[in-house]
């Protein structure tokens, strides 16, 4: 009853909302970098200190709610995969609270629910990372069991095998839905023999390699303090919490990782289409694009203004066009998955598989509407309210907020990303987005992925790419 009391509050807690208005101060001894603000939007000052073991600390105060959020990143995602291993830095990540040197998967979950903790993690092409929350009530006993499970774990060799079964079903299953695996085969037809290619969370036959020797190899060779960054929001005394870090952490094997240089993507010239075909399917899903930003692009703001026109909300061009207008589609977007190198820029829809050439026509027509019309001085105005309404909700709370200054520290930037977020927005013109289209946008090089039936679509398909691809959605891998 008491743990149930404890989940309870905090619920109430995080639903309260933790970060004071974006216009109010926070008191940390130092703060972070920054080169300007911009009226009605600022992040709050955060403390930067190393380690003694090397992890790079980063300390945001908040007094509003008494909760400590923990975000913490490793310099390693599925991009240091070794090749025939993917999905190794995602099983990694997901067996961490698993078991440790002290304590069974089991226990690790009470000890989680007695102090009224959680608990998450990750991988993604850049790095791996992952979550910690709790009550400020007893912070050390929160902290020694974030410090266990992240330097102690002993990946289990049954626990493995179940996370293994589970990721496989996985994938099967959502092979059989097709559009939650659409993103994979676009990445791996798009990134071909580069390691944003590879699919992050592994598949059929790539996780069934792994052995707990893997995990453990990789775990040891990346999972090092100095490769490490590890922020920290909410209530807290900056000056205690680096104390007890200190201390719980100061365990942790110092040495270095090595990571090699990621190549740049290159973005594929002229038009392609890869058809996978799902027998039983009475829709098409396809994405269409090219490669696209890295999360450092000095025209990221700009992009993003652009895209919200396009794509990026309802009432975006493609949504109007295709679901609003036509009734196509429940949903048409684009977007831009923005990395260390660039990422992937990404049409998404789907159809009945008796309107597929007639969707695929109008995404195309929108396409050229874009690049030949532009948008108007209103409609800019209009991406740049609604970005400012929408963005601000998305740090406010303590969590978020770990996340953001984590994400800042890895990709090399500082709070000028998010104080200088709206001087930016103002700055946009009309001439410079037609820059940002013409740039960004792709029109002659594309790159598609269609899936569904191609007993009926397969033919009409083929006329919009020269380059022609065919594989069955049974076949393992992307």
């Amino acid at each position: 009853m008491k743990n149930k009391m404890m989940n309870h509050t905090i619920c109430l807690l995080l639903l309260c909302g933790l970060l004071q208005s974006q216009t109010g101060k926070a008191k940390p001894a130092a703060t972070a970098p920054a080169t300007g603000q911009s009226s009605g939007l600022k992040l709050p000052a955060y403390k930067k200190v190393t380690l003694k073991n090397g992890v790079t600390l980063l300390l945001l105060e908040q007094h509003k709610l008494p909760i400590i959020s923990f975000s913490y990143i490793v310099r390693a995602g599925s991009t240091s995969d070794p090749k025939g291993k993917e999905g190794l830095a995602s099983l990694t990540a997901g067996l961490l609270r698993k078991g440790t040197k002290t304590r069974s998967s089991e226990q690790i979950s009470n000890d989680l629910d007695y102090i009224g903790m959680t608990f998450a993690a990750n991988a993604n092409p850049d790095y791996s990372g992952g979550s910690a929350e709790f009550i400020k009530k007893d912070p050390a006993r929160a902290i020694d069991l974030f410090a266990d499970v992240l330097l102690n774990p002993v990946f289990p060799r049954d626990e493995v095998a179940k996370l293994q079964k589970q990721r496989i079903d996985g994938i099967k299953s959502a092979k059989d839905s097709v559009q939650g695996v659409m993103s994979a085969y676009y990445d791996a037809y798009l990134f071909a023999g580069h390691p944003y290619g590879r699919p992050a969370g592994g598949d059929e036959k790539s996780l069934a390699s792994i052995t707990q020797s893997d995990i453990e190899s990789f775990y040891s060779a990346n999972y090092t303090p100095a490769n490490t960054i590890l922020a920290v929001a909410g209530d807290f005394s900056s000056a205690e919490m680096e104390r007890l870090l200190n201390e719980k952490l100061q365990g942790w094997n110092s040495k270095s990782a090595k990571s090699a240089p990621l190549a740049q993507p290159v973005a594929f010239q002229g038009k392609k289409l890869l058809l996978i075909d799902k027998p039983d399917s009475t829709q098409t899903y396809f994405h269409i694009g090219n490669v696209g930003i890295a999360r450092t692009n000095p025209d990221r703001v700009y992009v993003n203004l652009v895209n919200t026109l396009f794509g990026g909300r309802f009432t975006s061009m493609l949504n109007t066009d295709l679901r609003i207008k036509s009734g196509l589609t429940y949903g048409a977007s684009s977007s831009f998955s923005r990395r260390v190198a660039p990422g992937s820029f990404a049409i998404t829809s789907f159809t009945k598989n008796a309107t597929t050439e007639k969707a695929l026509d109008m995404t195309l027509d929108v396409v050229k509407r874009l690049h030949e019309k532009g948008i108007s001085e209103e409609e800019l105005q209009s991406a740049k309210n609604y970005i400012k309404g929408q963005f601000p909700p998305t740090i406010e709370t303590s969590d978020a907020l770990a996340a953001t200054i984590a994400d800042l520290e890895f990709y090399g930037l500082d709070a000028s990303d998010i104080n200088d977020l709206y001087s930016k927005i103002d700055s946009m013109t009309v001439a410079t987005a037609q820059r940002i289209i013409k740039q960004y946008f792709p029109e002659d090089n594309l790159v598609f992925v269609v899936a569904g039936k191609a007993s009926e679509i397969e033919t009409p398909v083929k006329k919009y790419a020269p380059v022609f691809e065919k594989r069955s959605i049974t076949d393992p891998g992307y």
